[in-house]
């Protein structure tokens, strides 16, 4: 653990009370918000900082594309931003109004740097280098959460969250991987008091989620004793990078996945019949339902 992310020491020294281990996404997942959060907080403010209001359309279109409706559904903001960037770039449309899209070439160097993707590890960066465009960076991601937290509230968790949380809990330790920050994080499971079912509420200042469930779970749980529920690929590629199960809450079905999970999915996790022809039909389902091409490409 020697190149752990010290803020993420709670992870490491989680109290083990059971020998099965699970992972929960947050946004979109537990919690209705996705929509909210990236329709009203993310993609204005998008619009407003980036100066995209000449193409206002085509950035509202890219921002949920890239957040709500493809694979790259529940990334970090600032690959989901760049990605933005990239897509409309390319895009006709964008093109012939001669849009001036941002290269984003510092925010790059934030994301390739190896430092957490929060902001707190962007301050750091510039006070060191007193960059323009992270200031910039700062100023919008700042404003995406001051929006959120004005916004979001009154959401709570979809049907048969609070009823699996109560179940899982009397048989596995439990824990909240999410790429959104704690302070929002804990604000939303305080909220509807379902923060008392997990050990650890782990946000971007503590790694990726990949580095979230190995921090938690290495040398503790064995590979078929650990999960991790969410609602888009990088929850399944952090499940993967830990050789853990994979349970996914379908978009646009969240009700019907966390009904089938408490009454089914659970179950077949701790009696061991979950992996194999399970869990690949889960998957099979789950990669149909977001695509990699926006509709503007098909």
């Amino acid at each position: 653990m020697s190149e752990m992310n010290p803020v993420a020491r709670p992870l490491v020294e989680m109290k083990q009370d059971h020998n099965f281990f699970i992972g929960i996404d947050s946004d979109g997942c537990a919690f209705d918000t996705m929509e909210i959060k990236h329709k009203e907080c993310f993609t204005p403010n998008i619009i407003k900082y980036w100066d995209l209001q000449a193409v206002s359309k085509y950035a509202r279109q890219a921002c949920e594309f890239v957040n709500l409706y493809s694979k790259w559904r529940g990334i970090n903001r600032w690959p989901a931003l760049v990605m933005v960037f990239d897509l409309l770039r390319e895009r006709d449309e964008v093109q012939k109004r001669h849009a001036a899209i941002h290269e984003a070439q510092k925010i790059r160097e934030f994301m390739n740097s190896g430092l957490p993707l929060s902001n707190s590890s962007l301050a750091q960066l510039i006070s060191e280098t007193r960059d323009e465009e992270l200031v910039k960076a700062m100023e919008w991601s700042e404003a995406v959460n001051a929006t959120i937290a004005d916004m979001v509230h009154g959401v709570p968790p979809f049907p048969y969250v609070r009823e699996s949380l109560e179940l899982m809990t009397q048989h596995a330790d439990a824990i909240v991987v999410s790429q959104t920050p704690v302070e929002a994080l804990v604000r939303e499971w305080q909220e509807h008091s379902i923060d008392g079912f997990v050990k650890v509420i782990a946000g971007q200042e503590l790694g990726t989620k990949t580095e979230h469930i190995r921090y938690a779970s290495q040398g503790r749980y064995a590979d078929d004793h650990k999960l991790m529920i969410g609602d888009a690929p990088g929850d399944f590629k952090a499940a993967r990078g830990n050789n853990a199960l994979f349970f996914p809450i379908n978009p646009g079905r969240e009700e019907e996945s966390w009904e089938r999970f408490y009454k089914e999915g659970f179950q077949r996790f701790l009696d061991g019949t979950f992996g194999g022809a399970y869990e690949a039909e889960l998957i099979a389902e789950f990669d149909k339902a977001l695509p990699e091409l926006p509709p503007w490409k098909r």
